[in-house]
C-alpha cells in the first residue's frame, strides 16, 4: 500500500478539488537551433507553445494554469511509501510522481509518512490492511480492473486507487492522471472500470534484421543486436505508452517470422525484453514458422499427427517458459502467402493449430492462429469466400487455448471492407479481431487517417448470428457466446522515429485500438478528443476543429481511393499510390490484381457476390444476406463490393454511378484540402515542430489524393467512355502517364519494391 499526499483537509471541505483550466503549455526542454528557429508568426495571439518532438505521446504532463492552481501547488505534500513495494507498484508510484510533478510544476518530496491532510492511496486489498478494510467491491473489476473513489479515511479526504492485482492498481493510476489532463473533475469520483476483453495485443511485424514489413516509423525498436546486455530505456517508456492504455500483450517478430527467433541466442534477448515489460503487465508472445521442426529442429517433417514433430514442439514450449517466465504464448501465421502448413500434409488448420496448443497448455499459454488463409489457386472463384470455407467446417474442432485471429474484412486491411463473416459463424470457437492500426493501404506514414472510425465500424457492424445486436464486439469479448479466451490484436504502427509512430496523428491510432482493447463500446470520437487534449491542449478553439478533422478522415480517404465498395486499386508490391489498371501476369496472381476486384469492363463496374455471381453474400446470418444483395438495401459504401452494376445505374440520389463515382474522387480530394486550411489556421495553438511536420505531411497527402483521383478517373474513363459530370476538370495526364509511372522503394515493402525502368519518364501532375 502507498500514500500519496495530495491537498490539506480544509482546502478540500472548502469547495473540493476540481480542475478548471483553459490552456497548459510544454515545458520540454529543445536543442538550441529549434529554439531558436522558434515560433510561426501570429503566436502573439495565444499562450506560447513550446517546441515538442513527439517522444512523449499522450503522457505529456505539462504544467496546468489557472488561479486555482496556485492554491493547489500550495497544499500538495508529499509522497509516502507504505512498505516494500513491487515492481509494478514502483512503476505505479513512478507515474503518480512523474504526472502530478508535471502537471504542478515542481517535484513532490517524499516523507516517511503523511503529514498533510489529503493522499492519494494506492494498492490493493491483499497488500494494503487499510484498502481491505474500505470494503470497495473490487470483485466486480476482475483481475486487471480498477477502483477510484473519493472517500474519507481516518477523519481524511483522500482518493483511493484500488485493484486486486497490482498491474490493475497502476491502470487506475494511469486512469487518474488521465482524468486531470483531460481537465475532468477529481473531487468526487467513483469511476468503476475494468477490460472487456482479456487478450489486448499489439502485433509487431518486425524482423530480426531490424526492418518492419508495413512499417512505416523507421527501424525497429527491438535492437537485437544490442540484447539481452542493453535495455535501452525507450523500451520502458513504450511500456508505460500501453500500460497507459491497457495493452497487455506483445508479439515481438513479424508473422513471416524467421526460426531463429525460437533459438537459445534469440531467446535470452526475449527474456531481456520481457523483464522490462512484465512490470507494466505487458506479456510478450513470439511468431512462429510451421516449419520450424525443420528449420531448427532438424526433423524430417513438419506433420502436425508425427510423433517426433510433436515432442519436438513439447521440448521447444519448455524451454521457451524456463528462459521466458510468463510468456504469454504463440501466434502462426499457416498457409498464407507462401508460409507452410498442415495443408503441405493433407492435415486440417484445426489439426495444425493443436499440435502448438498442446504444447503450450500445461503453461497456460495460448496459441494465436491467424485466419487469413487462402488458396493460391488462379483460379478460385472468389478470394473473399474462402477463409470462411476453410474454418467454417472446423468450429468446434479447435482446442480450448486457441484463439482463431480474424481480419475485421473477408480481404485484407483495406479503406473500407464489410466484417469477416467468420464473426458470429463459428460459436464452439473462440475468435480475436485482427486490426491494422499501421496504415498499410492507408497512405502509410503521411497520410492523416484516424483509424478509430474504421476500429468502431467494425466492432459496432452486427453479424446478426444471434438476431440483432450480435456485434463482432459481443462476438470477441465473449458475451454473445460466453468464451473466456477473449482478444483483439493490432498490427503496430511503431518503429525508431523519434515520435514512434513517423507522424504525430499515427499516434492516435495507436490510442485509439487500445482504448477501444479496454472498452469496444467506446466512442470513437470521444476517444479522438480526449486524444488531442492530451496529445497538444485543452482549448475548444483547437480541440473542436481537430477533432472534426480526424473524425472525417477515413471517409476522405475511402472517397479517394476506394470509393462505393471498391477495394484493392493500389499499385502492386508497396500497397502506395494508385494502380486499377494493374492485371494479372506471369508474376501477379490473379486475386493480387486491381482488375480482379474492380471488375470494371464496358458493361460496368464491382465484384458480383450475389446469388448469381459469387454468392459470397451467402456466408453471413440472413438478415445481413439479404441486406447486401438486396440493390434497394445494400449500404451504397459497399455496393460495389457486392454487385457487378452499369455505369448508367440510377443511384439513390438520382445520379449515375459513373456520375457518382467521379464525384465521390473529388470530394474526397476537397476534404484533405479543408484539413490543410483547417491545421494551417491553428499555428497558434500547436508547437512549430510538430505543427510543420503535419502541415507538410498534409501538403504531401493532398498530392497523393489528387493523384488517386486523377489515375483512377483517367482510368475508369477510359472503359466507360462517358463524359465527367458537370464542374469536374479532366485529368491533367493522360492515362499513360499514370500507367507509367512507378516508385521503385517505399518503405516497409518486403524487397525493393516493383520493378521500374530507369528511365526518365515524367511525374504525373
Amino acid at each position: 500500500m502507498i500514500a500519496l499526499a495530495f491537498c490539506n483537509a480544509s482546502a478540500m471541505r472548502r469547495g473540493g478539488i476540481m480542475l478548471q483550466l483553459t490552456d497548459f503549455t510544454g515545458r520540454r526542454a529543445a536543442a538550441a537551433l529549434i529554439a531558436a528557429a522558434g515560433l510561426l508568426t501570429g503566436l502573439a495571439l495565444a499562450p506560447r507553445a513550446h517546441a515538442d518532438d513527439g517522444y512523449r505521446l499522450w503522457l505529456r504532463y505539462v504544467p496546468v494554469h489557472g488561479a486555482w492552481l496556485a492554491r493547489y501547488r500550495r497544499s500538495a505534500a508529499e509522497l509516502v511509501p507504505g512498505g516494500a513495494l513491487s515492481p509494478t507498484l514502483r512503476a505505479a508510484r513512478a507515474e503518480l510522481e512523474r504526472g502530478l510533478a508535471g502537471m504542478l510544476g515542481r517535484r513532490l518530496p517524499s516523507a516517511p509518512s503523511v503529514t498533510a491532510g489529503g493522499a492519494i492511496l494506492f494498492g490493493t486489498p491483499h497488500g494494503s490492511p487499510l484498502i481491505r478494510a474500505l470494503r470497495l467491491g473490487l470483485r466486480r473489476v476482475g483481475r486487471e480492473g480498477y477502483v477510484i473513489r473519493t472517500i474519507t479515511v481516518r477523519g481524511h479526504p483522500t482518493t483511493v486507487i484500488a485493484g486486486n492485482s497490482e498491474v490493475g492498481v497502476l491502470y487506475g493510476a494511469f486512469r487518474f492522471l488521465r482524468q486531470i489532463q483531460t481537465r475532468r473533475p477529481i473531487d468526487a469520483l467513483d469511476i468503476v472500470s475494468r477490460p472487456k476483453i482479456r487478450h489486448r495485443i499489439l502485433d509487431f511485424w518486425d524482423n530480426l534484421d531490424g526492418s518492419v514489413e508495413r512499417g512505416y516509423a523507421g527501424d525497429s525498436i527491438w535492437k537485437w543486436d544490442e540484447l539481452p546486455q542493453y535495455l535501452s530505456p525507450r523500451y520502458s517508456d513504450f511500456a508505460r505508452a500501453c500500460a497507459s492504455i491497457g495493452i497487455n500483450g506483445v508479439v515481438l517478430n513479424n508473422v513471416n517470422a524467421s526460426p531463429y527467433v525460437l533459438t537459445p541466442l534469440y531467446l535470452a534477448k526475449v527474456a531481456a525484453l520481457a523483464g522490462v515489460l512484465r512490470p507494466y503487465g505487458i506479456r510478450v508472445y513470439l511468431s512462429v514458422p510451421f516449419s520450424a521442426p525443420i528449420t531448427v529442429g532438424r526433423l524430417d517433417s513438419a506433420d502436425p499427427l508425427d510423433a517426433a514433430v510433436q515432442a519436438w514442439w513439447r521440448r521447444k514450449v519448455a524451454a521457451i517458459y524456463r528462459e521466458v517466465p510468463g510468456f504469454g504464448g504463440l501466434l502462426m501465421k499457416a498457409d498464407s502467402e507462401g508460409e507452410p502448413g498442415p495443408e503441405n500434409y493433407g492435415r486440417t488448420q484445426a489439426q495444425g493449430a493443436n499440435l502448438l496448443a498442446r504444447a503450450l497448455a500445461p503453461y497456460h499459454g495460448i496459441l494465436m492462429w491467424r485466419a487469413f488463409v487462402y488458396s493460391t489457386n488462379p483460379h478460385s472463384e472468389d478470394r473473399v469466400k474462402q477463409s470462411y470455407d476453410i474454418f467454417k467446417p472446423l468450429d468446434g474442432k479447435f482446442d480450448r487455448n486457441v484463439i482463431l485471429q480474424v481480419k475485421n474484412g473477408p480481404l485484407d486491411f483495406q479503406p473500407r471492407e464489410p466484417f469477416h463473416p467468420l464473426f458470429g459463424a463459428m460459436p464452439k470457437t473462440n475468435l480475436m479481431l485482427e486490426l491494422e492500426i499501421t496504415k498499410e493501404y492507408l497512405g502509410q506514414q503521411t497520410s492523416l487517417v484516424y483509424l478509430g472510425t474504421l476500429f468502431e465500424e467494425a466492432l459496432r457492424a452486427d453479424t446478426w448470428a444471434r438476431g440483432r445486436g450480435s456485434t463482432v464486439a459481443r462476438v470477441i469479448d465473449g458475451s454473445l457466446y460466453g468464451e473466456r479466451q477473449t482478444g483483439i490484436a493490432g498490427v503496430a504502427n511503431i518503429g525508431s522515429d523519434r515520435n514512434w509512430c513517423g507522424s504525430i496523428f499515427n499516434q492516435s491510432n495507436w490510442y485509439a485500438f487500445g482504448r477501444l482493447a479496454w472498452n469496444p463500446d467506446a466512442s470513437a470520437r470521444a476517444i479522438a478528443a480526449q486524444w488531442v487534449r492530451m496529445t497538444f491542449t485543452d482549448n475548444p478553439a483547437f480541440v473542436h476543429p481537430v477533432v472534426r478533422m480526424m473524425m472525417a478522415s477515413r471517409e476522405a480517404v475511402v472517397d479517394y481511393m476506394d470509393p462505393l465498395g471498391l477495394a484493392s486499386q493500389m499499385a502492386a508490391g508497396t500497397h502506395f499510390g494508385p494502380g486499377p489498371w494493374v492485371a494479372p501476369g506471369p508474376h501477379l496472381p490473379p486475386d493480387w490484381s486491381s482488375t480482379y476486384y474492380s471488375r470494371a469492363d464496358a458493361t460496368g463496374i464491382g465484384f458480383d457476390r450475389t446469388a448469381s455471381g459469387s454468392d459470397a453474400v451467402a456466408q453471413y446470418a440472413a438478415h445481413v444476406a439479404d441486406e447486401f444483395a438486396s440493390l434497394r438495401h445494400c449500404p451504397e459504401d459497399l455496393l460495389l463490393w457486392f454487385h457487378h452494376l452499369p455505369w448508367t445505374y440510377r443511384m439513390r440520389s438520382g445520379r449515375m454511378l459513373w456520375d457518382s463515382l467521379v464525384l465521390h474522387y473529388a470530394r474526397g480530394v476537397d476534404e484533405v484540402r479543408r484539413m490543410r486550411r483547417t491545421w494551417h489556421r491553428l499555428a497558434r495553438y500547436v508547437d512549430p515542430q510538430r505543427f510543420r511536420l503535419t502541415a507538410a505531411f498534409l501538403a504531401i497527402q493532398q498530392q497523393d489524393a489528387e493523384w488517386w483521383r486523377d489515375a483512377s478517373i483517367a482510368y475508369f474513363q477510359s472503359i466507360s467512355r462517358l463524359p465527367l459530370p458537370a464542374g469536374v476538370a479532366p485529368p491533367p495526364d493522360p492515362l499513360k502517364a499514370y500507367e507509367a509511372f512507378c516508385i521503385p522503394f517505399v518503405e516497409g515493402t518486403p524487397g525493393a519494391g516493383p520493378a521500374c525502368p530507369p528511365d526518365d519518364s515524367p511525374v504525373p501532375h
